[in-house]
């Protein structure tokens, strides 16, 4: 019995030391202080071998390493090799290596090529650009400035910061474009988040998909779509920013991440805060003032109505580079803001007073991520979220305004007031909109090996919508209209790579399913003669498929070329199907879904390199043939509605265009970028006739210097110098009137040349970075849609603190 009972002990302890484990992880530098990317690391004992790289800040780690002694060889082209032992007897054992660099006399150069992230992503096949925000988050610029200067980009916004934005793909806008935070619709997380109030600082880069979107982001993103992605280092970090400038804008982040060693237990949190007054001049035909006998008066007037604030942030608790989870979080993401509306669509005569929109948001999420999940090769990422978002519209004054802020006169000199009682016709409102949101994206992928791989991904999303009215009488707030939509997006993709990796294919395909249901309670006559309530419901259920292809082939190293294809779904979303009064747009419960024939056909050139020459080019040839197109109906005569917009199936269109951009370094230190996107977007009428689509821009050209200076006035200190330009030229938001042209000057938005001037100093000690910058140099005219005017010059200054591996 006691022999028993000892051979037990002895097996439960032996299986207790083999069943412990631990991490070893460190940093290894090179003895002039820079992080060696790329070294060799390799872990063994008698047992147990394992290789890594040293990755971009010298990070290193061994995951699930038995209890034990081990050696660790650290191995470089141009370094000693080092030799290390180490014990690990702990959940973890931290080490840091500096390795001596030496100079071979016999070895006379070295090239180490390897793909960028940036590189691998752009090299699949899509139309495709990434953007990486590391230097972006130094400056005193907006993400939505950096995607104004891409190849086939145009951001069109409404007027100042906390405005209306659209993002335009290859001529496709507005919903048909979509906008992602790692994967989850961005309208999902409230008005507060959007790409000019998120900090750059949170963010590691930025997918722009033309056209045809992978499967991954399984969505209905018909035109295109940007994929924010953030930050997933595991290094402790705390970056703060603040900045002010012009029309007393006031921008503040700070952004932080602890992770305990021993245990992997994370924590993440960040925050913002924007304000602008927006109080920036104005002029143009709206812009004037009336006096005696109705006598209009044109002037250059601030915008007096127009300011906006938006304070949000997010607190994440979870686990990172754990056994059972690369990455594990569970948090809350809040935000609030508040924007005052100085007029409808147009710019009118009589611009608002006292019009302004409230929102809030307070969700929860949930993000999981393991790569060789139960077996090697199977990877699986989870991003979820759920909680409330409110939107409040308040407009109750009557009085009528001018445009110098001061209230309006008729012919009499008499101030007066609207016989609505409200700004906007319609009459006062307080409408409420709650919103309960939830969405969840789950992504599985399988590589058999490094030819073959499958993915499947799923998307969800769902609003329950009730709408409501404080001024409205207490009946009719009873019986309260609810609106519900729900969306379901699969995928199946299959990549392949091929003929020493020179061919990759990526195959997939797409299910969509989206359900409408819009309830608005009546009080009818039933056959007796008494009131009853029912209810009027208004529903839709869609189902459709869609496919297609991406893929490229290297001819060369550095020439390749890339052809993708898709026939692509956009289901109406939420606004265009229940309307939206802080946005001025009206319901259309009987939009249909958008569908496309999207073909891009591109190449790419480089990088080349020629002694300290480096430069690049792409070019992406592109169609999109359009079914029942959703947008603003098409103008056909000067008789247009300046307050209120309804989305309507325009009919069938054609986009057909090209684009291309040009990059340039010399010694590292001077860079160039230029691009141009060029494209006609069509219609045909009842009769027949071809007509370009208005309110849309069809020839863009922008281009970007930049030169560093390093060791300017202190050593280790860098001066980085920047200099964009932006062309647009004139369009209308009117079709042609043909030899009848009276009255459309006030529709055309003529052609446009703005120069932005920039710089950043960093200081030697590489976390206190200071720039400046001057947005609209010459103070030109500057508009977008419906010619709504944006602001003119400006100035900024910002300052950025960061603080890493702490």
């Amino acid at each position: 019995m006691n022999k028993s009972i000892l051979l037990l002990i002895a097996l439960s302890f032996s299986y207790g030391l083999v069943g412990q484990t631990g991490r070893i992880s460190g940093y290894i530098m090179f003895d002039n202080n820079q992080p060696s990317l790329g070294v060799s690391v390799t872990i063994e004992n008698e047992f147990l071998k394992k290789e890594t790289s040293a990755g971009v800040n010298g990070e290193f780690a061994f995951a699930d390493i038995p209890h034990g002694n081990y050696s660790l060889k650290i191995y470089s082209i141009n370094a000693k090799s080092v030799t290390k032992s180490i014990t690990l007897n702990s959940d973890s054992e931290t080490t840091t290596i500096v390795l001596e660099l030496t100079d071979y006399q016999d070895l006379q150069e070295v090239v180490v090529k390897t793909k960028t992230e940036k590189r691998q992503i752009e090299d699949k096949g899509f139309a495709v650009n990434v953007i990486e925000t590391k230097e972006i988050s130094q400056r005193n610029i907006q993400l939505n400035e950096i995607l104004n200067t891409t190849a086939g980009v145009k951001i069109r916004q409404d007027g100042g910061l906390g405005s209306n934005v659209e993002y335009s793909l290859n001529g496709l806008s507005g919903s048909a474009v979509r906008i992602f935070i790692d994967g989850i619709p961005i309208s999902m997380y409230g008005s507060s988040f959007n790409l000019n109030s998120i900090p750059p600082s949170m963010i590691k880069n930025i997918e722009v998909y033309k056209g045809v979107v992978p499967g991954y982001l399984a969505d209905d993103a018909l035109g295109g779509a940007i994929n924010i992605v953030l930050q997933k280092s595991i290094k402790n970090s705390l970056n703060a920013s603040v900045s002010y400038g012009s029309f007393n804008t006031f921008q503040t982040s700070v952004n932080a991440l602890y992770r305990f060693e021993k245990t992997g237990l994370t924590i993440k949190a960040s925050g913002f805060h924007n304000y602008s007054d927006n109080d920036y001049e104005v002029s143009g035909r709206s812009v004037v003032t009336t006096g005696l006998g109705g006598v209009q008066t044109p002037i250059t007037a601030k915008r007096f109505n127009d300011a906006y604030r938006s304070t949000g942030g997010m607190a994440q608790i979870g686990y990172t580079d754990v056994k059972w989870a690369d990455q594990f979080f569970v948090g809350i993401t809040g935000s609030d803001d508040y924007k005052e509306v100085q007029h409808g669509a147009f710019m009118t005569i009589t611009p608002y007073y006292g019009r302004f929109l409230e929102s809030d948001a307070l969700l929860g999420t949930l993000n999981y991520q393991k790569k060789d999940l139960l077996t090697k090769g199977l990877d699986v990422t989870v991003n979820g979220l759920y909680g409330n978002r409110n939107r409040i519209v308040n407009d109750t004054v009557a009085w009528a305004y001018s445009w110098n802020g001061e209230r309006a006169t008729d012919f009499r000199g008499d101030e007066y007031q609207y016989t609505w009682g409200s700004q906007q016709e319609g009459g006062p409102t307080l409408a409420t909109i709650k919103r309960k949101v939830s969405s969840i994206r789950t992504g599985v992928s399988y590589t058999i090996n490094n030819n073959h791989k499958i993915l499947v991904n799923h998307v969800y999303s769902g609003i329950d919508r009730e709408d409501s009215d404080e001024l409205k009488s207490v009946l009719e707030n009873t019986f309260k209209g609810t609106r519900d939509l729900y969306k379901n997006i699969y995928s199946l993709t299959y990549e392949l790579s091929a003929i020493e990796n020179k061919l990759k294919a990526n195959l997939f395909g797409k299910h969509y399913r989206q359900k409408t249901i819009s309830v608005d309670p009546a009080i009818e006559t039933d056959s007796n003669g008494n009131d009853i309530i029912v209810d009027e419901i208004v529903q839709s259920n869609n189902k459709y498929e869609g496919y297609g292809f991406a893929a490229s082939y290297a001819l060369k190293p550095n020439i390749t070329i890339l052809t993708s294809a898709e026939k692509a779904i956009r289901l109406p979303n939420e606004t265009e199907v229940f309307g939206n009064d802080g946005d001025n747009v009206v319901a259309n419960p009987s939009l249909k879904p958008e569908l496309s024939n999207n073909i891009n056909l591109g190449f790419r050139f480089g990088n080349f390199k020629i002694k300290n020459h480096k430069f690049a080019i792409s070019t992406n040839l592109f169609t999109r043939n359009i079914t029942d197109r959703i947008g603003l109906p098409i103008e056909t005569s000067l008789n247009v509605n300046d307050e209120l917009i309804l989305y309507v199936n325009q009919g069938n269109a054609k986009s057909k265009g090209i684009d291309a951009q040009l990059d340039y370094t010399y010694n590292n230190n001077f860079g160039l970028n230029f691009n141009v996107s060029h494209f006609d977007l069509t219609t045909e009428t009842v009769n027949g006739t071809e007509i370009a689509i208005p309110n849309t821009p069809f020839l863009t050209m922008n281009g970007s210097l930049r030169y560093s200076l390093k060791d300017l006035i202190q050593k280790k200190s860098t001066l980085n110098l920047f200099y964009t330009t932006y062309f647009t030229d004139d369009f209308s938001y009117l079709v042609p009137q043909g030899s009848n042209t009276v009255g459309d000057d006030f529709f055309k938005v003529p052609q446009q040349l703005t120069q932005d001037f920039g710089f950043s100093y960093t200081f030697p000690n590489q976390k206190l970075v200071m720039s400046f910058d001057i947005k609209n140099i010459f103070d030109k005219p500057v508009y977008d849609n419906l010619s709504v005017q944006k602001p003119g010059r400006a100035f900024y200054l910002k300052l950025n603190y960061f603080i890493k591996n702490f």
